[in-house]
């Protein structure tokens, strides 16, 4: 993914908020036969059994994730591999009506991150504990974030039925590219009215994209830091 210096994160972290509040992701992989490319949108979490430490780019990192094992991406996906997972963030149309000047130009905010990494299928003959595990770690995670600590317990034996249809894999991540483009090119009275207007708005992904606006300004536009 091509990102101009000012649209850069200052720090990992910052990607890996992003990959953590905005969990779903677009898995892009190629085949061994070399046809044109998969792409899956999947669930992807952070391994909680990793216990090392990543890099600025996120490598090192090591990411959990499953699909449906009748998908033709998963016959297509080889261990060992490189695949790309694109995680979208807050995001939100420009209109040059809150620029004040003339001539101007639309443009879309918005954020992402592209992960690279080397992809390890969970294999047939070892279907069960440790899918298993993949799909109850999912479960923890996202009941935690955006659910309701629902208690997966009386549903386990349910889980163990339908694993054996569950492609399960990890990612070791090699790198990591984050986009987060939220006007830092324009001054700083333009960037307020965008980010009051999208401050403003009913949107959530609005909301969101002036909260990460706020943060840049906190420590000057183009230079973030994390909280």
């Amino acid at each position: 993914m091509f990102v101009p210096e000012q649209y850069r994160e200052p720090t990992g972290s910052w990607m890996a908020d992003l990959i953590r509040l905005n969990p779903l992701a677009l898995l892009v992989s190629h085949d061994s036969e070399g046809g044109p490319p998969f792409a899956t949108h999947l669930p992807v979490i952070t391994d909680p059994e990793y216990r090392g430490e990543c890099g600025q780019d996120l490598s090192g990192m090591r990411l959990l994730g499953h699909m449906n094992r009748a998908n033709p991406h998963w016959r297509g996906l080889n261990s060992g591999s490189e695949i790309v997972l694109v995680f979208t963030g807050p995001h939100a149309y420009v209109s040059p009506t809150l620029y004040g000047t003339t001539p101007a130009a639309p443009t879309w905010n918005f954020t992402s991150v592209h992960v690279h990494g080397a992809v390890r299928k969970i294999e047939p003959d070892m279907v069960g504990d440790e899918t298993l595990e993949v799909v109850k770690s999912t479960v923890t995670a996202y009941e935690s974030q955006f659910g309701a600590d629902w208690d997966m317990t009386e549903s386990i034996d349910y889980f163990r039925k339908i694993v054996p249809a569950v492609g399960a894999f990890r990612v070791e991540v090699t790198r990591a590219d984050g986009m987060f483009k939220l006007s830092q090119e324009q001054r700083p009275d333009i960037r307020e009215r965008v980010q009051q207007d999208f401050a403003r708005r009913d949107s959530s992904r609005h909301r969101e994209a002036a909260d990460m606006m706020s943060r840049l300004d906190s420590f000057g536009a183009g230079c973030p830091v994390p909280h």
